[in-house]
């Protein structure tokens, strides 16, 4: 009789961290063959490793191993050439929209836009023409008086200018309408821009992306950029007043780095704007590419100086990158603490609260930043200096304007939020009922008499990629909740 042992110690066991596999013995194999699959036997155990390659995505990773011959320089490559080519894909995914939207912002709706009256002539019939009689003989024998009654019906002459060209009227005259430039009134929003565009002889479905090697050399610099300028600052600020530095480096920080990077990255956006809204046709296009742009302006507006300091550059320059980097810092903290979520209010420890209140904030941004932006592409269309008039796709305002502030109150003042009717040329003895409720439905507008609906081109879009952002943002914090975050 054995007697039992006096701890479990003595059946302890130091276990093995490998994953390894031993097949079961097959009937009639010897039993020391389990010999060869044992776990120590470390040629023939199959271990399962967590180590993932580390160049997922052509042979590249986001962090190279230590090589003590020094940097790849092969992989450094690859990684640039890879990174380069998913911004230039993303920015080609957005660049309608964004082509649409600046479009919108720069067209200029005037208020008292309206068709000169137009009456359609009968037409001829050919036995008439070849008869004997004539309208010269018909009017030699018409009553005097009658003749005086249908001239004063008929429209009033075409002005033209001394050389015979009949000058252009109104924004709705097609007549004398440059043929690069599309009619205003048939874009409703950023979609009915980018369909315009698109359907429009001289544009082209192609015209969408124009742009698009300016805004991801841009995104790309400024993404960059802006880190760097927030350590300068840092560095810069922490020996001279290390207490200013540790009390506003959450704000004042960011919002300066922002600000500084997008003066030293300005001459870009610029670039950006004039390609965007010039004219695709090459008969009317004023710049071959962003170098021969950005060529053209420093040599014709005033160089560097006039590029970076001019008042109508710098002004909305500094407005806009500031706004940029103030708002999403300051306004989902008031939004929460407006709506009781707390002052303490992080996404660390209420995440849905906290995207919530982003998506307010990002709607509330959206209406303080949209005139901003509007007003910087209006300055930006306008050309200085000795440069020639840039012919654009979209009409622009005759007059230039002479700031921030000046252009401010000339779209309130003299534009309209909606679209003009647009009246056809009809026969007089058809169409005068709908002509004149149409009429009627046009003085009724209150739109017609204001332009704030001009200074907030291309909001639905803008506040459809927000909700966008917050429905995707709320699922990857359910994942991450629910553990799908480690599978």
């Amino acid at each position: 009789m054995t007697t039992p042992p006096t701890s479990l110690r003595d059946f302890y066991a130091t276990s093995s961290n490998a994953w390894s596999f031993i097949p079961a013995s097959l009937p009639g194999s010897p039993e020391n063959s389990t010999d060869i699959y044992s776990p120590g036997n470390s040629s023939s155990s199959y271990e399962w490793s967590t180590r993932t390659n580390l160049n997922p995505l052509f042979d590249l990773s986001a962090t190279y191993a230590a090589n003590e011959d020094g940097i790849d320089v092969k992989l450094v490559l690859q990684g640039l050439l890879t990174a380069a080519l998913s911004s230039y894909a993303s920015q080609a995914l957005t660049m309608p929209f964004e082509v649409g939207k600046t479009l919108l912002q720069v067209q200029w709706m005037p208020r008292d836009a309206s068709e000169p009256i137009s009456v359609a002539a009968d037409p001829v019939d050919d036995d008439e023409e070849l008869s004997d009689t004539s309208n010269d003989n018909d009017a030699y024998f018409a009553d005097p008086s009658k003749l005086d009654s249908e001239e004063a019906t008929l429209p009033p002459p075409r002005v033209a200018d001394e050389r015979g060209y009949v000058l252009r009227q109104s924004v709705l005259d097609e007549g004398a309408t440059p043929e690069y430039v599309m009619p205003v009134g048939l874009a409703d929003g950023t979609w009915g821009m980018i369909k315009q565009v698109g359907r429009f002889r001289s544009e082209g479905w192609l015209s969408l992306w124009k742009g698009l090697l300016t805004t991801t050399v841009h995104e790309a610099l400024y993404n960059g950029l802006q880190p760097a300028c927030h350590s300068i600052l840092q560095y810069a600020l922490s020996p001279a007043s290390p207490s200013l530095t540790s009390a506003s480096s959450s704000i004042l920080l960011p919002v300066a780095s922002h600000t500084l990077a997008g003066f030293i990255l300005s001459p870009l956006q610029l670039v950006r704007t004039r390609l965007i809204i010039q004219s695709a046709n090459p008969r009317f296009r004023t710049y071959s590419g962003p170098v021969d742009a950005l060529s053209q302006i420093l040599a014709d507006e005033g160089g560097l100086h006039g590029v970076y300091l001019h008042p109508h550059l710098l002004i909305p320059t500094l407005l806009e990158h500031t706004l940029r980097g103030l708002i999403p810092l300051t306004l989902p903290a008031l939004i929460a603490s407006y709506l009781g979520f707390g002052t303490q209010l992080s996404p660390a420890m209420h995440p849905v609260l906290w995207n919530v209140a982003e998506l307010l904030g990002d709607f509330a941004g959206s209406l303080i930043m949209l005139p901003i932006e509007t007003i910087r592409r209006r300055l930006q269309a306008q050309v200085r200096g000795t440069a020639k008039p840039l012919r654009a796709c979209v009409e622009v305002r005759p007059a230039p304007y002479n700031g921030v502030v000046d252009a401010l109150w000339h779209i309130i003042t003299e534009e309209r939020s909606d679209r003009p009717v647009r009246t056809h040329a009809r026969r007089k003895s058809k169409g005068k009922a709908k002509e004149g409720a149409a009429e009627e439905e046009e003085k009724r507008s209150w739109m017609r008499n204001t332009g704030i609906g001009q200074l907030y081109r291309g909001l639905g879009v803008r506040l459809a990629v927000g909700f966008t952002v917050f429905v995707l943002a709320s699922l990857s914090d359910k994942e991450s909740d629910g553990g799908w975050a480690e599978l």
